[in-house]
Parts: C-alpha cells; structure tokens; sequence
C-alpha cells in the first residue's frame, strides 16, 4: 500500500533488524554453501525494494521470487545477481518474466515445453528441476513411480542443456521426517544424474529453507532458501528479532453502563460499567475475527482486552484500567516494547495463524514506515 500523510492505520518496518537478522543467518550458513534470500509476497510483506538494497549489501548473490512484479522490483533495486521463482509458473508468467532473467521452476513436461518454446525463439532459459521427493506434492514432479521416472527422462532430455539446478521443499522440519526427506532427495538426486547428461559440478542441488538452517538434524544442500529468519519468525533464542510492528490510533472514547452490547449482533454485553476505546483498524486492515473477545491491545502504560467482534475498520478495546488514554493515541496491535510488547506468540495465539501469515497481510493491507 502506498503511504499516505495521516493513515489509520500502519506497519513500521524495521530495516536495522532486517540486517541484524541476515548477520545472524549468514553466521549459521556452513562453508561452501550459498544463501538465497527469499523476498516472495513483497518481502512478507515489508516491501520489497526497501529490502532489495539490504540484501544487496550483505553480499548476497541468489534472490528467490514467486511473481514478476517481484522479479521487476528486485531488478529496478538494482538487483545484477541470480533471480530464482520458488514456484511453478503460469505460461504467461514464464514468457513475461524472460526481461528479468528468471530462473524458473520446471516439474512437469508443460512447464518443459513452454520453456523449449521461449528458447526457440531465441530467449535464454536457465531452470530447476523441481522434484516432488514425496513431500509438497504441489509443483514437484514425483519420480517414485514409473510414470514419474518417464517425465522426467523427457524434461531431461528437452532441457538438459538449460537446468542449472535440482530442488524440492521438504514438507517438514521435525527430525525424523527431515531426515526420511533429506535420504530420499539425495537418492533421487542420484538417479537424475545417472538418468542424465547432467554434470554434478554444473548443477545446484538445494533444498534447504530458514527451518532447515537452523535444525539440528544435518542435510545436504549446496544453497539454503531463507525467508522467515530474515524477519524474525523464527528462533529468538538465536538473536532473531521480529521486524515489524503493527500501529492505529484512538478515534474516539466513550464511558458506558453496565448491560450495553458491545459490536455486532450483540455478541459482547458489558459486565459492568466500562471506558471503551474506538481503534482505527479492523478486519480490511488484516485484523482477523478470529481476535473477538480474545487477546489484548497495547495503549500508553497498559494493555487493554479486545471487545466484541472486530469491524471493517475499527475495533473497540477496554481501557478502563487505562484512564490516561486519550484520543489520537498511538495503539500498538503487534510488537512495541516492553512491559507492553505484543509478542509473536501473543500474536499466533490471538489471530489463529503463523507469524509469516499475518506479517504478509498486514503489510500488503496498511501503510509502510521505514526506519
């Protein structure tokens, strides 16, 4: 969303955590192996030309992507390095995408033929071979089966000159299912290159994401795929910080009597006599239902407990205990500081869904300020 000079609403993002995070992350990264900074649905919703230039100067090489307008914004960044699409791509989005120098995702013959189809007409095409490896099975081409194997021998054979890597997505990063995924990769890793004319020296084999760089279980992979440890999703334990905080105002105070409803269709009746606080965000600013009478807001000293159900584009919140708070005051929805922070795990709880969910949503839904 574009910023305006007074929004309702807005995120403010954080770019000294966003660096602070890849030092972390590039620290865990073993010898020899490459990182690539994942920056798909406008960087989780930070923006993706302001985090273009952060990645940019860590000396990072490998950038993935999932649709051109992201590819376009890393490359008007300023962006000369690898462009990576970690997903499958439309026939549209492949012959758009060619300006940008996307190395796409190849896991079925379609994508196969499309991608010979742009070469004959004299484009370049660098892809990945995309294996299933019995885990996401979205867009990998499964090879466990005979039919499987088959495909495969024909992308190969259309487009060995062009595949530069082979990759997956392990479906889980709980030790025992890492482990079975990361021997099955590795065993049909193998059978493409004997199946092949593919040389090991010229091909990136990758599957590792944020999760797998920091588990402790040991994978093979010449490149991690990170994006949730450069926002801080994951493992504050290891210094990761999160990077964005979620912000509205007061818009209005008012004092109510004991058995007044509370929001729409009378869900909430007040207990007692209560300080009611209008907040201006709601459920088209990404502030899910789901928050109805659960989860708390912080404003001034204190925080302050959601009320009835969530509106388009206000929530109200009890701030009796608050008597300090006045209209136009800043109200904190995510993150702040302490002893008021919302934390992530305030936050899961509260909305019912990941940290990378709502990060994405809210940053496509408010505006953005950048510090």
């Amino acid at each position: 969303m574009t910023q305006t000079r007074a929004p309702s609403s807005w995120c403010e993002i954080h770019r000294d955590r966003i660096s602070r995070n890849l030092d972390i992350a590039l620290d865990l990264v073993p010898e020899g192996r490459q990182f690539c900074a994942v920056l798909k649905a406008d960087a989780y919703g930070h923006g993706i030309q302001h985090v273009t230039p952060l990645v940019m100067a860590k000396g990072i090489t490998v950038i993935g992507i999932t649709s051109n307008a992201e590819a376009r914004a890393v490359r008007e960044a300023g962006f000369k390095g690898t462009v990576i699409r970690v997903r499958a791509a439309s026939f549209e989005e492949l012959e758009s995408a060619v300006i940008y120098k996307v190395e796409e995702q190849v896991g079925s013959l379609e994508a196969a033929r499309a991608l010979l189809a742009l070469k004959d007409t004299g484009h370049g095409v660098r892809c990945h071979l995309a294996l299933n490896a019995e885990g996401m099975s979205r867009d990998g081409l499964e090879i466990a089966t005979e039919g499987g194997q088959g495909k495969c021998r024909k992308i190969l054979e259309l487009l060995s000159e062009d595949i530069v890597g082979i990759c997956t997505h392990y479906p889980s990063n709980k030790p025992d299912h890492l482990r079975e995924s990361a021997d099955l990769f590795q065993r049909q890793v193998a059978w493409v290159f004997e199946n092949s004319a593919l040389k090991r020296d010229r091909v990136t084999v990758h599957a590792g994401s944020s999760l797998t760089l920091v588990s402790s279980v040991p994978t093979q992979t010449d490149m991690y795929r990170c994006g949730a440890l450069m926002y801080g999703v994951l493992n504050p334990d290891l210094g990761f910080v999160t990077t964005m905080d979620l912000k509205a105002h007061v818009v209005s105070l008012g004092d109510y009597p004991k058995g007044i409803t509370v929001g729409y269709d009378k869900a909430r009746t007040l207990e007692a006599d209560r300080r009611l606080a209008c907040i201006s965000i709601g459920y088209a600013n990404g502030i899910s239902r789901m928050s109805q009478d659960r989860g708390v807001v912080s404003i001034g000293s204190g925080l302050a407990p959601i009320m009835g159900k969530i509106s388009m584009n206000t929530l109200v919140a009890d701030v009796t205990a608050l008597p300090e708070v006045s209209v136009g005051d800043v109200v904190t929805i995510f993150g702040g500081h302490p002893p008021t922070v919302i934390d992530p795990d305030m936050a899961v709880e509260q909305f019912g869904t990941i940290l990378a969910d709502l990060y994405s949503d809210w940053g496509m839904r408010n505006d953005r300020r950048y510090f």
